[in-house]
């Protein structure tokens, strides 16, 4: 019998894992650096060498309203995900707290969504946005996209408040707290790291979000910045440092909140995927 003594494992794993942190790193590091190249240096250097730095990609991206659509993407985002964290705490609370026949059936409706593609739903969702009058605006964009998140963030929330010890529930109640008073000042803090899991997670998802945008708006004013990286497509050329610029611009605000909250994040999925 073949023995693989701890040493062994320990360098193949290092080897493993040196090479998926390349695979991670060498497509970043090509999106930075050529953003940073001219043109012309796109199809002569090297792609992986270091550029003779130019911000003019970065200058053509603001030049073309980039601004406007960072905005339009940043309050789509705030919306969506507001929406999604009051409607999905708030649902999850009622269906921990009643614990009946009624509170499953609604749990198990609400969870079905999850096997429901949204491509699958594009036409209806453009006649319902048509005809309530929404289509080519932000809203358009946003009620979707908040309709979709809501399963898998009921099912996270639900998951963290059925670790809350009744006999919590119960000590509000005999102090004379009411249904909502114990929701705000026992449930919310109890699953703010849940919370915090579903607004990153969502966040990045309605950040990214490009069918909704695609097929729900129209004009320029409403576009979001997954749209915006058609600008930089000719008839018969493509702009490919200035589209790699606005990747780099829009991935930052989204990257930034993920750094400071990926540990509530992780913790939030490991309990809400766990059971």
């Amino acid at each position: 019998m073949i023995r693989i003594n701890n040493k062994q494992y320990n360098i193949i794993g290092g080897l493993l894992g040196w090479i998926w942190l390349a695979i991670v790193i060498i497509p970043i590091y090509y999106i930075v650096i050529t953003s940073l190249r001219s043109q012309g240096d796109i199809f002569t250097a090297n792609p992986l060498s270091l550029p003779r730095p130019t911000l003019g990609a970065y200058q053509r991206v603001f030049a073309n309203n980039f601004l406007l659509y960072v905005s339009n993407s940043v309050f789509v985002t705030i919306m969506t995900v507001t929406i999604i964290l009051v409607a999905s705490f708030m649902v999850s609370y009622m269906i921990v707290r009643r614990s009946d026949a009624f509170s499953r059936t609604v749990y198990k409706l609400i969870i079905t969504g999850l096997a429901i593609p949204m491509q699958a739903t594009i036409i209806p969702v453009y006649y319902i946005i048509i005809h309530i009058g929404l289509y080519d605006t932000l809203w358009a964009i946003i009620l979707p996209s908040a309709a979709f998140a809501i399963p898998i963030s009921v099912m996270i929330l639900v998951n963290f408040l059925r670790d809350v010890p009744q006999s919590l529930f119960e000590a509000m109640s005999v102090d004379g707290a009411t249904e909502f008073q114990t929701m705000i000042k026992l449930a919310l803090p109890m699953v703010k790291p849940a919370l915090i899991t579903v607004l990153i997670y969502d966040a990045l998802n309605v950040w990214n979000g490009f069918l909704f945008p695609l097929i729900l708006t129209q004009s320029a004013s409403n576009r979001v910045i997954p749209l915006s990286l058609w600008l930089f497509q000719g008839q018969f050329t493509v702009d490919i440092p200035g589209i790699l610029a606005a990747v780099v611009i829009s991935v930052l605000p989204i990257l930034t909140a993920y750094i400071f909250g990926r540990r509530q994040m992780i913790a939030g999925l490991t309990a809400g995927f766990g059971k």
